[in-house]
């Protein structure tokens, strides 16, 4: 009776035993399986974070791409701003300068006229007793040329020196002449009235400045000129006669 019993009590204590290991073991799975997936929401968060990582640097890439885009505008603006330097073009508003420059320019090349260039002839200015003329040079030449200086004139065939100039008539600028164009330069014969230092003349001679070839000059017209050597002067080529410089 003894034997039955404890073979009993071994079989329930062995029971009891392997409920208890059973529970452990299911116990031990509960903790694995919240260990995982813990582990799991862990990895989760983690991955979370690592994607909202990537995506704080995906925007920030953006916005450093949009702030690359801003430079960009920025130096387009810029660059367009120098298409202002395209107002340089305004420079050719200084194309004004180039002709009042180049004009001047050309007149300095503008070559000198010579005897062949022009054709000279002679006025009598106002009315008697006729004490001055007026001597044209009109550019026959078929280009421009610059009349330089005043005419070396020599009335008589006693006084071989030329006229004397007047400073005050020479112009500020060159005399250059467009084919066709006339120059004019006024001549003082003498101070008027009969005078027995006054000699007739019909023809006389001038030279132009730069060539020694020498022009004669028809004086004929009128009964010819009385000049008196010792008042002689002669006036610079000019485009035209003006007061207060002409007056002598």
């Amino acid at each position: 009776m003894n034997a039955p019993r404890r073979t009993a009590l071994f079989t329930v204590a062995a029971s009891a035993a392997l409920a208890l290991s059973l529970t452990a073991c299911q116990s031990g799975e509960g903790t694995k399986a919240e260990g995982t997936a813990g582990g799991s929401d862990t990895a989760a968060s983690a991955q979370a974070s690592g994607s909202g990582g990537s995506k704080g640097s995906a925007v920030g890439t953006a916005h450093k791409s949009g702030s690359t885009g801003s430079d960009a505008a920025a130096g387009s603006s810029g660059s367009s701003g120098s298409t202002g330097s395209s107002g340089t073009s305004g420079s050719k508003g200084s194309t004004g300068a180039k002709s009042s420059g180049g004009s001047s320019g050309s007149s300095a090349s503008a070559p000198l006229c010579a005897a062949k260039d022009v054709k000279v002839t002679a006025a009598r200015q106002d009315g008697p007793p006729y004490t001055h003329i007026v001597l044209t040079a009109k550019n026959t030449s078929g280009h421009s040329c610059r009349m330089a200086g005043f005419p070396h004139i020599q009335f008589l065939e006693s006084h071989k020196q030329d006229v004397p100039s007047v400073a005050k008539s020479k112009p500020a600028a060159p005399i250059v002449l467009n084919s066709g164009d006339p120059a004019y330069a006024l001549v003082k014969l003498s101070d008027g009235g009969v005078d027995e230092d006054n000699e007739p003349v019909s023809v006389f001679q001038l030279e132009l400045e730069g060539d020694s070839t020498v022009i004669a000059v028809d004086a004929s017209a009128g009964g010819g000129l009385a000049i008196d050597p010792a008042k002689a002067l002669t006036g610079y080529w000019t485009y035209e006669l003006r007061n207060g410089a002409d007056d002598f």
